[in-house]
Order: structure tokens, then C-alpha cells, then sequence
């Protein structure tokens, strides 16, 4: 029986500390699915479309060391749903500090009530990525700001293209 995990996110764009989540997860289980939210209230800077295949040329390396099958999925209503969908039986989440810790515990307290069948599991981010945040990688590539120590070479050129610095 294959292990399915799902880690979702926005990944817009996708990061060193998404990456590091990713990587560790792939070592638990055969096949990661990482579900792209859609947010119909949000303006992203990538597509879904973009998001995915940036995800993919990232965990090109990740997939190969740890031999885990790791595809991408868009949702755009619950995770615990989107996990269902794909026979998850783990959702993997990222905690940076103890405010992350204490939203993901309420939200794992319902997705169990909605779904006991799929586990949560928590992966603490390792201290070199734990201040990265996507939102922030936005606004500093937005601004004109170099990304190089937050995002990879291929998602900072991506950056580059589609953020437009600020006028001074």
C-alpha cells in the first residue's frame, strides 16, 4: 500500500522554506501530492499553471534523491477535501513559530473532526529557512529587492519577470 502525503500552500512563490518542508515530507511517504490553493479574493503573481511548474523543476532533485513520486494538484475549497481527493492519508504543514503552531493546531482539530481517516503532521522549519515567508519574497521582488537567499536561481529569474520594482 502506497503512502500518500499532501502539503498545500499559495507558493507564490515557491520558497527555500516551502522547499525544505517538501523534502523533508518526501522522505516520509511514496507520493507527495503539493496542492496549489486558489484563492478567488487573492491576486497572485503566478498562475496556477506557473506555480505548478515551477514546483516541478524544484522538486526534480528532491524526487529523484528520496525516490518519493511528488505531482502537484490545484484546489480551490478545503485541503482536508483536496487530500481526500487524492487518497491522502497525511497532510503535512509547516510551522515556523508558535503563532503557526497555534493556527495549525485548531485548523488539524477540524480537519480531523471533517476527516479522522487523514493525519496531520507537523515539520518544524529547520532554523536556516524559518523567517522565510512568500508574501515577503513578493514584496522584496516587488520592490526591486534582491531574493537570491530566500528562492532558488530559476524562481528568482521568474521573479524578476514578473515583478515590477517600485517607481521612486
Amino acid at each position: 500500500m502506497k503512502r500518500i502525503g499532501f502539503y498545500s500552500g499559495s507558493f507564490d512563490p515557491v520558497t527555500h522554506g516551502h522547499m525544505d518542508v517538501i523534502a523533508r515530507a518526501a522522505r516520509l511517504v511514496d507520493v507527495l501530492v503539493i496542492g496549489i490553493g486558489v484563492h478567488p479574493g487573492k491576486a497572485p503573481l503566478f498562475t496556477p499553471a506557473e506555480k505548478a511548474a515551477l514546483l516541478m523543476t524544484e522538486t526534480a532533485a528532491v524526487a529523484q534523491r528520496t525516490g518519493c513520486k511528488i505531482s502537484t494538484t490545484q484546489f480551490d475549497g478545503l485541503t482536508v477535501d483536496a487530500a481526500r481527493a487524492c487518497g491522502a492519508s497525511v497532510i503535512f504543514r509547516g510551522l515556523r513559530d508558535g503563532t503557526d503552531l497555534d493556527y495549525e493546531m485548531q485548523m488539524s482539530g477540524m480537519n480531523g473532526a471533517m476527516s479522522p481517516d487523514i493525519e496531520t503532521v507537523f515539520l518544524p522549519a529547520s532554523p536556516e529557512v524559518r523567517h522565510i515567508t512568500a508574501s515577503l519574497v513578493r514584496q522584496i521582488a516587488m520592490m526591486g529587492g534582491n531574493v537570491s537567499s530566500f528562492v532558488s536561481k530559476t524562481v528568482a529569474k521568474a521573479l524578476k519577470v514578473k515583478a515590477k520594482p517600485a517607481k521612486k
